[in-house]
């Protein structure tokens, strides 16, 4: 059978209380509204999914109810599981009843629907008899016949790396809090990995349970603004600082680009913030395509100037024939 996640299936945490909770099922259950999908198969399943989520978290009870069974269980959104594995059918007292009318999964009749078990949770999870399993953060008096291999839950986490890092690529360490201890990991940025992008480190997840496998660490690459370039895509922005007279009467400069000094061309009469294109010197993605990178203009006066420079200026404020 599967295990439905609630939680996820209404993109809400497992604490989200339940003004949170309504205002995710209002604004899912408009999404995938039938009338707004006419004939579309795929959302209309989605939208019973997201009724019969909001039906169990909607209800403090049967949240409860719901909470306790898949507590310390790690189960993940679609996790087979043979529910006779858990109390069910195996000397533990249910009734079954087929008078089933709800258009709900069978997951959510066996907790909750008219045709579904009637069971006590505290008696499939303490009356049991043989050994306790304690560990993964599981409840002490989860007492099972049977120990069942659980996978560890997947771990994700934001890594900040400087823009630089991003495009020639780093090796950098992470410190990691699985609950019992901490561990260090290093790892491998990968050069021209885009803002967003998740690198996989497997098995650094939460450990397994009974020899089940540990779960999946997944860092989401938060690229900060570089020092001297800005990401507009796959484009680069940076800025360069020109005299007047190179600004008037045009110059070559060298510019220092993410990657190397290169010779650019400053057309005469340019203004401030124009832009000057150069092209394939932009971030590159890990394929090795490049985007643009753009300079823009920014005039400046020198802060100090001499004597004879200063007869020049006064001499060009009385020939401007635009003053």
């Amino acid at each position: 059978m599967e295990y439905k996640d609630y939680y996820k299936i209404l993109d809400v945490d497992k604490n989200a209380g339940q003004n949170e909770i309504k205002k995710a099922y209002r604004k899912l259950a408009k999404k995938y509204h039938p009338d707004t999908n006419p004939g579309n198969k795929k959302a209309e399943e989605r939208f019973k999914e997201i009724n019969e989520a909001y039906e169990v978290l909607g209800n403090d009870e049967k949240r409860k109810k719901y909470d306790n069974f898949g507590q310390g269980f790690n189960f993940q959104h679609g996790y087979d599981f043979d529910p006779s594995q858990f109390g069910f059918g195996r000397n533990v007292k249910y009734e079954y009843r087929t008078d089933t009318n709800n258009d709900f999964s069978d997951f959510f009749n066996m907790f909750f629907g008219s045709g579904g078990f009637d069971f006590d949770l505290g008696n499939i999870f303490g009356g049991m008899g043989g050994n306790t399993m304690s560990s993964g953060g599981m409840g002490r008096n989860n007492g099972f016949s049977r120990q069942y291999p659980v996978n560890g839950s997947d771990i994700e986490a934001d890594i900040n790396i400087t823009l630089e890092e991003g495009f020639k690529g780093v090796e950098k360490k992470i410190v990691v809090n699985t609950g019992s201890n901490e561990k260090t990991i290093a790892f491998k940025i990968p050069a021209g990995i885009k803002q967003g992008e998740k690198i996989k480190l497997t098995g650094q997840g939460n450990p397994g349970v009974n020899g089940g496998k540990n779960g999946d660490l997944y860092l989401n690459a938060n690229i900060q603004p570089g020092k001297d370039f800005e990401l507009d895509g796959m484009n680069l922005v940076s800025t360069i600082d020109l005299y007047p007279w190179d600004a008037a009467l045009g110059a070559e400069t060298y510019f220092e680009t993410i990657d190397g000094k290169i010779l650019i061309k400053i057309p005469k009469g340019i203004q401030s913030d124009a832009k000057i294109r150069i092209s394939s010197k932009g971030y590159k993605d890990r394929k090795g395509s490049r985007g643009d990178l753009f300079v823009k203009v920014r005039i400046v006066n020198p802060s100090i100037i001499t004597n004879e420079e200063k007869e020049l200026y006064e001499k060009l404020r009385e020939i401007n024939r635009y003053k």
